[in-house]
């Protein structure tokens, strides 16, 4: 589909391009397919809409921006020479730093303005290239939007609408020839300004504070205010257009004047190739897997802590959803970490389906049912669930405890958390770990400059961060990382690098064999403690995790008996023997005294009262530990009253009374109707099934090679329709330009007929059940019954079209062809 002729519009040029070409455009800015354009016209009036343009913009990196910044001050058309002037600058103030910069410049050009014309942000030739109205529109420099590249205005856009008796003023102070013509007024001028001789001459000539102010504005931004009587210095530049009024107090330094005191250049600092990510520290690969794998094995177990405190349900969710901050701190306070800490482990079991609200009235959250499947898989599948739902959350958890747009605190688990940006950004900084040799840690600044390199006009979000956003979750992402394994020692692990490469199931296979080994024992000791020396195995660990509290964590964890926790594994049903018998077992050290005494006195009087329902009653054998306890001034509030010698009926639901007991020192037992013990089991309490949150995308999704296959062709078949040639007929030269075909029914028949005899392809206007009008091309096989059917080359397939509904036809100019 090669052109004899240079395009004339965006559309010629996307419609000379080859399949390839446009499924590549369709690739990179996928917003175009939503819906599939009708044809070229249609695709190229899409892709140079404002939003479409800008999030183009978006995507580029920062040369192939500055690149796009360049033709937007440079005439239009421009030709590949004008645009690598811009880059490199004319030569004039060369020296040897400045020779190697224009060959970089030089050498990476190409690759910019290939990927601008792929993204179709510039059209044409070498020798025309034009960069789309809208890109223009948005980086050409005005007063309201100062151009990137801190360039002004034209000569001639500055002086439009200058008295042309000013302009002579102008012209007559720098030596320029007086001509009554205010066009070729102010081509003189620019025509000096670009002359770097006459220039030269010109400045020569300034006073030294002119060319101060000059220095002040030539990187921009290239306005100034002036006093209605401006001081010596700048009323020089301004009787010779080199400072040029906006307005009565304000002033320009034109373009082109600028240019030549840039010696060409439209950037300061163009930035051709990507900055180097520098190491930091290089390490031993194998301390890196092994400190990422103790790290993957606390993250895991960590997430296990976690929901089993929140087994028999979690805290309330608040009315505008979330967390408040006082259950922040506690659930901290429980994992023995930070609140910022806190937030991501409860935003990483939330991204990965372990943990959500049960949906009842009074709102809260606890563990899903997708969490006791968790638990029941190895360690190394239970972080790579972890690791995976973290690439892919939008959920950004470093955002707790900071605001939105409107001044409203962010909580965990909450709305607002959601940020397209965080899955591109943390697979791009682990990438880019990933670049580096096994082993080695980058220096953080080194990375965000690279981020900001390659997405430099990506800072903010929809949100209303104004701070650099990618940056701050760059950030959060090496913090992040390193506190879920996926990096030891600030170093990507090999593990980490097998899941970004090869998939869940490398990763694992080389996680395994460094998780150590669940051990089947502790080691008990005489200040009521138990040391486990590694991780446990999970029923010893669900087991001991309710007979003690976790007193400390690390290489070894350390659990306490108390007199709480052996009621609380009393209350699960386990009777003294049953834990006599339990720790023998699992000890590796005798059962200490202690211990036995502390596990056989709250045995004894586990269940010595018995609570119930009357509102709530008491009921104990013993006369004299009722009378106890309403002589206790502690009592009062329960509101207790004697029933009978054994029995006291209180006033508040059983929970409270039980809880208001043993805070008295007592260790009551819940009873049935039927007065038997209740058992409370641990780990009941459940929401319904739920499915993790899913991620808000960033646009539209990228289409596979089947979707784009099938838009290509669907917009060269749509193409073909609107562009073929017909025969000319009296309807149709009197029709105008893209309007529908219009034949009588008779001739419509008549002309469809004819070509399923002879083959040919027609061409055919068309009215959907909906009323949507569109012209066809299609090659008849069949009519009748009132319907034809036909190949239809715009939908690529075999259709029935009804009779009725064929508003004409016309004979294609060459049918082979079609």
């Amino acid at each position: 589909m090669g052109m004899t002729t240079p395009p004339r519009t965006l559309a010629e040029a996307l419609r000379a391009r080859d399949d390839e070409s446009l499924a590549g455009l369709l690739r990179a800015r996928p917003d175009l397919l939503s819906p599939v354009p009708n044809d070229i016209t249609q695709l190229a009036t899409r892709a140079g809409t404002r939003a479409s343009v800008v999030r183009a913009l978006e995507h580029l990196d920062r040369f192939a921006l500055q690149t796009a910044e360049a033709l937007a001050v440079a005439p239009d058309p421009a030709s590949y020479d004008t645009l690598l002037a811009l880059l490199t600058g004319d030569g004039q103030d060369d020296g040897a730093q400045r020779d190697d910069a224009g060959s970089m410049i030089r050498d990476a050009a190409p690759g910019a303005l290939a990927t601008l014309r792929e993204q179709a942000l510039v059209w044409g030739e070498d020798d025309r290239l034009r960069l789309v109205r809208t890109a223009r529109e948005l980086l050409a420099p005005s007063p309201q939007h100062p151009s990137p590249t801190g360039l002004g205005p034209t000569v001639a856009e500055a002086t439009a609408g200058m008295s042309p008796g000013r302009l002579q003023e102008i012209l007559a102070a720098a030596g320029l020839p007086a001509t009554h013509d205010p066009v070729s007024a102010v081509s003189a001028l620019a025509a000096l300004f670009t002359d770097r001789t006459r220039m030269g001459e010109l400045l020569d000539t300034a006073p030294t504070e002119a060319l101060a102010v000059l220095d002040r504005l030539v990187w921009g931004p290239p306005y100034g205010e002036v006093t209605p009587n401006p001081t010596p210095p700048v009323k020089w530049l301004r009787d010779r257009g080199l400072l040029l009024p906006v307005s009565t107090r304000t002033v320009v330094l034109p373009r082109e004047a600028a240019l030549h005191l840039r010696a060409g250049r439209a950037h300061r600092v163009p930035e051709p190739l990507p900055p180097a990510v520098v190491a930091a520290a290089t390490r031993d690969p194998q301390s890196v897997d092994n400190a990422a794998a103790g790290q993957a094995h606390l993250a895991v177990s960590t997430v296990e802590e976690l929901l089993t405190s929140w087994n028999s349900g979690g805290p309330a969710m608040l009315r505008s959803g979330g967390l408040s901050v006082r259950e922040l701190k506690r659930t901290a306070s429980v994992l023995d970490v930070s609140e910022p800490i806190a937030a991501f482990w409860l935003e990483l079991a939330y991204a990965a389906g372990l943990l959500a609200s049960d949906g009842e009235v009074d709102e809260g959250y606890a563990p899903t049912p997708a969490y006791d499947d968790w638990t029941e898989l190895p360690v190394q599948d239970r972080w790579v669930r972890l690791a995976t739902a973290w690439l892919s959350a939008t959920r950004t958890a470093g955002l707790v405890g900071g605001q939105d747009a409107k001044g409203r605190a962010l909580s965990a688990l909450g709305p607002e958390l959601d940020r397209s940006a965080a899955p591109e950004v943390r697979h791009r900084v682990l990438t880019l770990l990933a670049s580096l040799a096994p082993g080695t840690a980058p220096d953080p600044e080194t990375l965000l400059a690279r981020l900001r390199w390659e997405r430099p006009l990506r800072g903010t979000s929809a949100a209303g961060d104004t701070t650099d956003l990618r940056s701050r979750i760059a950030l959060w992402t090496l913090n992040e990382s390193e506190l879920l394994g996926i990096t030891g020692r600030g170093a990507l692990s090999s593990q980490s690098r097998a899941l970004l490469e090869s998939g869940p199931a490398e990763a694992a296979a080389l996680l395994a064999p460094l998780i150590p080994e669940p051990l089947d024992h502790v080691l008990l000791q005489a200040d009521l403690t138990a040391v486990a020396p590694g991780p446990l195995e999970r029923p010893l660990a669900d087991t001991l995790s309710v007979l003690a509290d976790i007193e400390s964590k690390g290489g070894a964890t350390v659990y306490r008996f108390t007199p709480g926790s052996v009621r609380r594994a009393l209350d699960a049903g386990q009777s003294a023997a049953d834990l006599h018998a339990f720790l023998a077992t699992h000890s590796r050290t005798p059962v200490p005294q202690p211990l036995s005494y502390l596990i056989d006195d709250v045995a004894r009087r586990h269940g010595h009262l018995r609570i119930g329902a009357a509102s709530a009653y008491v009921r104990c054998d013993d006369e004299a530990v009722l009378g106890e306890i309403l002589a206790d001034k502690r009592s009062a509030t329960l509101r207790l009253r004697r029933l009978a010698p054994t029995a006291l009926a209180a006033q508040i639901d059983p929970a409270s009374l039980l809880e208001g007991l043993r805070e008295m020192g007592y260790a009551p037992a819940a009873e049935s109707a039927e007065g038997d013990v209740l058992i409370t089991r641990a780990g009941t309490r459940r929401t319904p099934p739920r499915t993790p949150p899913v991620p808000v995308p960033e646009g539209p999704p990228h289409p596979d090679g089947t979707l784009l296959g099938a838009a290509v062709r669907a917009i060269r078949a749509g193409d073909t329709a609107a562009t073929v040639v017909r025969k000319d007929t009296s309807q149709d030269a009197a029709a105008p330009a893209g309007s529908l075909p219009r034949t009588t029914s008779a001739e419509t028949l008549a002309t469809v007929q004819a070509a399923v005899m002879t083959g040919s392809a027609i061409w055919i206007g068309y009215v959907n059940a909906d009323g949507a009008a569109s012209q066809r091309v299609i090659a008849p096989v069949r009519v009748e019954g009132g319907f034809v059917t036909a190949y239809d080359h715009t939908a690529d397939e075999i259709r029935t079209y009804p009779l009725h509904r064929v508003t004409g036809v016309a004979e294609l100019a060459d049918s082979e062809d079609a």
